[in-house]
């Protein structure tokens, strides 16, 4: 299968069956975790299945491995919002940690922000956790930006709209 036009769900189980093994494999020697490789692996046929308008692939090891790539990326980003919140949980005092339910809400939200600010352009990034985080104005903002007041604004007036759009689309 050198060149394909995956969409139909035949000519997605034909990729998955010339290419799956070969991708767990170069999952696996990614991750060093055969049970992370085999979920990614079908991740990434989930999103091609799931992909419109239909592909025209020409190089189908290729372009799955570029999927993985992100995926595993995503991965490997989710397992240090992961740990980072279990050293937080694992420093306050027992009575005032939130109930498993709520840790889970909590990571799932972390996730969330994780991926709404990586969608960000740096500079409204930057923008965006100096204001929320550092309680910067926007006149300081700019400054450190090199950018004119109003531009500072409008970067952190993007970021805040975009985290209502997020939380809308949930």
């Amino acid at each position: 299968m050198t060149t394909a036009e995956v969409s139909s769900p035949q000519s997605v189980h034909t990729l998955y069956s010339d290419h799956h093994r070969w991708l767990q494999v170069w999952l696996r020697r990614k991750l060093g975790n055969a049970f992370d490789a085999a979920d990614l692996a079908q991740d990434v046929f989930v999103r091609v299945l799931a992909r419109q308008p239909p592909l025209h692939i020409q190089e189908p090891r290729s372009y799955l491995s570029t999927v993985a790539r992100g995926l595993v990326v995503d991965h490997w980003r989710r397992r240090e919002l992961e740990q980072a919140w279990l050293e937080t949980l694992a420093q306050m005092p027992e009575s005032q940690a939130p109930c498993p339910e709520s840790r889970l809400a909590f990571l799932q939200s972390l996730i969330e922000i994780d991926r709404m600010l990586d969608a960000l352009k740096p500079a409204v990034r930057s923008a965006f956790l100096w204001a929320q985080l550092d309680g910067l104005s926007c006149p300081q903002i700019a400054e450190r930006l090199g950018v004119s007041l109003a531009t500072a604004e409008r970067y952190v007036a993007k970021a805040l709209r975009r985290c209502y759009e997020v939380r809308f689309e949930s």
